[in-house]
């Protein structure tokens, strides 16, 4: 915006990853599209805002959480007094940064913030990552025509389907041209399939237990494993003689690019970053949602699955049985593989945080020109 004041906007978006890195993501695309950008956050104490935005370089501004339950019931009207203090508190920050726009992507934050916004007649832009939207976005797509959502058939007013903002590192990887560099990294082959097996930032016990219970099966089978087993979590693999296939073992990868240009096929959840990520990086996989909410993390994998780029599992089905008997001739079948990671790429959107950046812009542009129609 040549000429005018840097545009200034809130972020809202917390508590979990799954909340905090799309708002980071675009977040980032501002910047580079607005380096003058004013962006803050709004979060709170409970989760990982305090953790994970100031490592992103964002100013973070806390309010008071309000846990409110997915459901539209009685619990969330049980909440006003602890809701209407933390719109007061948001409505504190709105005002000392002179927010021109507030930007929502869920969690404990995001209500207090679309209720400050709308109090002050700010533009309110929503970014619903999951296939079923939480509560507070329900609400606040019925306050504003600028919505948007992860994909297409979303039940979200006014939504339209741009994908999830993602980190360029991601979005915009070559898997083919990093493929060698990333496997000597981690000590797997140049050649033969790699499955990358991950639980998400903190593992998973049952996928964990499953795949290594299968270490042999796919050793036989000259499958290379890269398992990252979450911080809290160790495998036991039983010890192979130095012809097999290496089976690496780490608890944390910090650049996950490198990974999954190592890899041809994943075996992890179906968190809603988990399948825009390997959407958009072209990697077919085996989720398994989580079962305290399968439901909800199924419906972020049945896209893709429907496209024909990943499987399907049951938490509960997921053995080493079904890793020797569905999952390795899979594996072991590159013709498969390539299809399958074509149709994956098929169902990726990897400019989405670009997408919800140039809209932003644009909906402090609209504001700013009906602002000053009111002066003359």
């Amino acid at each position: 915006m040549p000429g005018e004041p840097p545009p200034r906007v809130v972020v809202a978006g917390g508590h979990s990853a799954g909340h905090i890195e799309p708002a980071m993501n675009f977040a980032d695309a501002l910047r580079r599209l607005e380096p003058t950008a004013e962006i803050t956050a709004l979060g709170t104490v409970r989760g990982l805002d305090t953790t994970l935005i100031p490592a992103r370089g964002y100013p973070l501004e806390l309010i008071p959480p309000v846990p409110l339950s997915r459901k539209l019931s009685s619990d969330l009207f049980q909440t006003p007094t602890r809701l209407r203090d933390s719109v007061r508190v948001a409505s504190a920050v709105l005002d000392r940064v002179r927010a021109e726009v507030v930007v929502g992507f869920g969690g404990y934050v995001a209500m207090p913030a679309y209720l400050a916004a709308r109090r002050r007649g700010l533009p309110i832009v929503v970014h619903e990552a999951n296939a079923r939207p939480g509560v507070a976005n329900r609400v606040a797509a019925r306050m504003t025509r600028h919505v948007f959502a992860a994909a297409p058939g979303v039940r979200l007013a006014h939504a339209t389907a741009i994908g999830i903002p993602l980190r360029p590192a991601i979005a915009g990887l070559d898997r083919a041209s990093l493929r060698d560099a990333a496997r000597q990294r981690f000590g797997l082959r140049r050649d033969g399939p790699v499955v990358l097996v991950t639980g998400g930032s903190q593992g998973a016990g049952a996928i964990n237990t499953a795949v290594s219970g299968a270490a042999a099966a796919l050793r036989a089978a000259s499958v290379q494993v890269l398992h990252i087993t979450g911080p809290r979590h160790t495998v036991d693999v039983p010890s192979g003689r130095p012809a097999d296939p290496p089976y690496v073992a780490v608890p944390y990868v910090d650049e996950m690019q490198y990974a999954y240009a190592a890899a041809d096929f994943v075996i992890c959840r179906s968190g809603a970053m988990t399948c825009a990520e390997l959407a958009a990086v072209g990697l077919p996989a085996a989720y398994v949602p989580l079962p305290l909410r399968g439901a909800d993390q199924r419906l972020n994998a049945e896209p893709v699955v429907a496209a024909g780029g990943a499987l399907l599992v049951d938490n509960a089905d997921l053995d080493p049985t079904w890793i020797e008997t569905t999952l390795i001739p899979v594996l072991t079948d590159p013709e498969r593989i390539a299809k399958m990671s074509a149709h994956a790429s098929a169902a990726g959107a990897p400019d989405a945080d670009v997408i919800l950046a140039r809209h932003v812009l644009t909906a402090v542009a609209e504001q700013r020109s009906i602002d000053s129609r009111g002066l003359e």
